[in-house]
């Protein structure tokens, strides 16, 4: 049953013979309607104020749950963000694995290259040395088989060699061959050049 403080102060009762002091009783009822209405507001004023809370409970109960998800969500962004970076880091730390073989790789090919071709240049320089001493003893040996004149054919006589020779002090006349025509006949004159040739040739 729901009393009103106005209900309470206007509730009668019925009279009878040895009751209540009427006047009493009113003043009890006044007293109590009184409370209750003192009771009644601020019951009123705690549910206003359980609602104000409640409201404001709900505002926060939003809030938190929004700075949750914004908070899943930067943690997820961040995650996000670590493996990312930690992925790109791999790539680039494989690729410049690779690089760095393939520049090794290359390094490697072009010693070998440049090893090859000092290779052929210190063979090329051996073989250009040995032909120049081959040539050279050659030329020495042909130097000195050039110089020996066993049979003092390039010998120039002295004057008192030209006197004995050639009492005359003029020379005989001679052909091409260094012969003496007057003294010599063709025949003798070629086996003369036959004789020279073939001892140039033993020389």
């Amino acid at each position: 049953m729901k009393l009103s403080a106005l209900e309470i102060k206007q509730q009668s009762f019925a009279k009878s013979m040895r009751g209540y002091d009427v006047a009493e009783v009113q003043s009890f009822l006044n007293v109590i309607s009184n409370e209750w209405e003192h009771l009644s507001n601020k019951c009123k004023d705690q549910e206003r104020e359980i609602q104000r809370l409640s409201e404001k409970l709900t505002h926060y109960q939003k809030v938190e749950e929004a700075l949750h998800e914004t908070l899943q969500t930067a943690k997820k962004s961040a995650q996000e963000r670590v493996d990312s970076s930690k992925q790109e880091a791999q790539n680039r730390i494989a690729k410049a694995n690779l690089e760095a073989e393939r520049i090794i790789q290359d390094a490697q090919h072009e010693r070998q290259s440049i090893r090859r071709s000092i290779q052929r240049l210190l063979e090329r320089r051996y073989e250009i040395i040995r032909g120049m001493q081959s040539y050279l003893d050659m030329a020495s040996e042909s130097l000195e088989s050039f110089k020996k004149d066993d049979a003092h054919i390039y010998a120039i006589p002295t004057e008192d060699e030209y006197d004995t020779d050639f009492p005359s002090g003029q020379p005989p006349k001679t052909n091409d061959f260094g012969n003496n025509p007057e003294s010599s006949s063709p025949d003798e004159e070629t086996e003369d050049l036959d004789d020279l040739v073939d001892d140039l040739d033993d020389k």
